[in-house]
């Protein structure tokens, strides 16, 4: 396994986080619980987390994922050898029941504290390594939302909001404190109000990533290695649909895209014909399409961690062997013209 500092903290990461979303819907406890262990194994020290997992979200399965993994900890006894990230939920409809559970969602004072102590109880700890804000409260574009407009109910205001994380970090529940689907914008303002009032730094954000979305490189990785605020790249096989597996109509039986209409954000126009480029390139040279991929991820120096997810200790073990892919440079060379080609089809 290979290690990166996380920010500017004193903490190494494994390069491949694993990530927990399907735990509590496509995968069981004991599926977490071997995944866990073979990433453990592996030496995969970054677990990735949050009070909305399991994915698609439903008030049924809230907390769910977080639940898996505090019974994996306590059973593990590993709990000082890991760093474990979770996130606390503003307000959306994509929230899928946190708004119920918690008696609206927001990224207020309250409602973090609220969320912390959800999590650390679920999580089975007393202290978070890293804690993030899920998406922004304000209105402005993530999830793949373009067209930006100015104007209406921007909610919590980030003072607030960072005030809260900083008073967590101040109490010990709290190592560190990061944000997720954050803008250039965004990640300006947590910047400027940790410096302006003494209060804790952001040290990551946690966006997409990925070669049908590589927007990331466009207004934030600047901000990521002047301000050491290192990015967790999530989707970094965009859905699976990076390993080829969908292309020409294909519904493996299982598979998340197969199985929920929600995630729509890796069919759009040109994703089709940049898959089977991508995928052509990689078997071009005997590669696995996904490795081929996730080592693309891996090989960025703002990236601090990989977050990957997966259904079957299969796909696992393939995953967490992309950190031993070096990318020749005619494969970088082919992989920047589809991109030029195809450039970012899925923001």
């Amino acid at each position: 396994m290979k290690f990166r500092k996380l920010g500017s903290t004193d903490l190494d990461v494994s390069l491949i986080c694993l990530g927990s979303m399907t735990w509590g819907e496509q995968n069981t406890q004991e599926d977490g619980f071997a995944q866990m262990d073979m990433a453990v194994d592996r030496g995969i020290n970054f677990f990735d987390v949050a009070e909305m997992y399991s994915v698609p979200p439903r008030p049924e399965t809230y907390g769910r994922s977080e639940e898996v993994m505090g019974s994996w900890l306590a059973s593990r006894g590993q709990r000082e050898h890991l760093v474990i990230a979770s996130k606390v939920t503003g307000r959306s409809e994509r929230n899928g029941g946190v708004g119920h559970i918690r008696n609206g969602a927001r990224l207020s004072r309250e409602h973090i504290f609220q969320a912390v102590e959800g999590s650390l109880k679920r999580l089975q700890t007393d202290y978070l390594d890293l804690y993030q804000v899920h998406w922004p409260e304000r209105q402005t574009n993530f999830f793949g939302k373009l067209g930006y407009s100015h104007g209406g109910d921007d909610g919590i205001a980030i003072e607030e909001t960072l005030s809260a994380m900083h008073e967590l970090v101040e109490q010990g529940k709290v190592r560190h404190i990061g944000v997720s689907n954050e803008t250039p914008w965004g990640l300006f303002e947590y910047l400027r109000l940790a410096e302006q009032k003494g209060w804790s730094k952001i040290v990551s954000i946690q966006n997409p990533y990925n070669l049908l979305n590589r927007t990331f490189e466009v207004g934030c990785s600047e901000f990521s290695m002047r301000e050491q605020v290192n990015l967790l790249a999530y989707s970094p096989l965009a859905f699976g649909v990076l390993s080829g597996k969908y292309l020409h109509g294909q519904q493996p039986q299982g598979a998340r895209l197969t199985l929920y209409d929600r995630f729509t954000r890796y069919g759009k126009v040109n994703v089709e014909e940049a898959i089977e480029a991508y995928v052509n390139l990689a078997k071009a040279h005997g590669l696995d399409p996904a490795q081929m991929a996730l080592a693309y991820v891996n090989s960025r120096d703002f990236v601090a961690g990989n977050i990957i997810g997966a259904t079957s200790l299969e796909q696992l073990k393939s995953n967490i062997e992309s950190v031993d892919l070096e990318l020749g440079e005619e494969v970088l060379a082919g992989i920047e013209a589809i991109h030029e080609r195809y450039p970012n089809p899925s923001p």
